[in-house]
């Protein structure tokens, strides 16, 4: 009778377990903690989950089969893909891209076991929790050294205080505008004709990029900030 799961898949169920574990840490402490995108908060975790058996069943039920093919061949994959909705901010891409590495590297890990000749063979799990150690310490240290700042696009209508001379008078302004404390302010493109001026505002407080991306402005409008 054959058997109702393949050997090794238990260490397959450990390792998606700990690849989970730390993605999930990953996205709830360093990612949304500052950004707050509850959309990308579900894509990363439903992509850690989906990535990691994808590459599981491609690479075959003989974990000692498979190759860096499969895992290139995926990657390929995700090179043509296109979002048709909003273009991703470089930091979300970022840290879609550190959960896509994650998950492929649990998957392709092999099982631990002993080969014909009685030699271990396989990553051990200890190698694993090291590599994630690794990751998840490199994303702590960068995101405390280099402090991403909270900004906002406004569409400004009154052009006259886009001159150097009254920059003050436009901070003024937005601080009273939007109750914000304004730490610097970028002015992009003009529009003389409709009386209106592209500018990017530096905060203090949480980023909410979330809000903002649902105001759709021409790439042209913004590109120089």
């Amino acid at each position: 009778m054959q058997e109702l799961f393949s050997v090794g898949f238990a260490d397959t169920l450990v390792r998606f377990a700990l690849c989970l574990l730390v993605n999930w840490g990953i996205v709830q402490f360093l990612y949304f903690r500052k950004s707050k995108r509850r959309d990308f908060y579900f894509t990363f975790v439903i992509i850690s989950v989906t990535i990691f058996f994808l590459v599981y069943l491609m690479m075959g039920m003989e974990r000692g089969k498979a190759t860096m093919g499969v895992g290139l061949g995926l990657f390929g994959i995700f090179s043509i893909m296109r979002y048709r909705t909003d273009s991703m901010p470089v930091r979300e891409m970022t840290y879609l891209f550190v959960v896509v590495c994650l998950s492929v590297v649990h998957a392709m890990a092999d099982s631990m076991g002993v080969d014909d000749d009685g030699e271990l063979v396989g990553t051990p799990l200890a190698e694993l929790v090291v590599i994630d150690i690794i990751v998840v310490l490199a994303i702590i240290v960068f995101e405390h050294v280099i402090k991403i700042e909270a900004t906002k696009l406004i569409q400004y209508d009154r052009i006259e205080l886009a001159k150097p001379e009254r920059r003050a008078e436009l901070v003024a302004d937005i601080e009273n505008r939007l109750g914000i404390k304004v730490l610097d302010v970028k002015v992009g493109a003009v529009d003389f004709l409709r009386d209106m001026v592209m500018l990017r505002v530096i905060y203090e407080g949480e980023n909410l990029g979330e809000i903002d991306n649902k105001i759709k402005i021409k790439n042209t409008d913004y590109a120089n900030l």
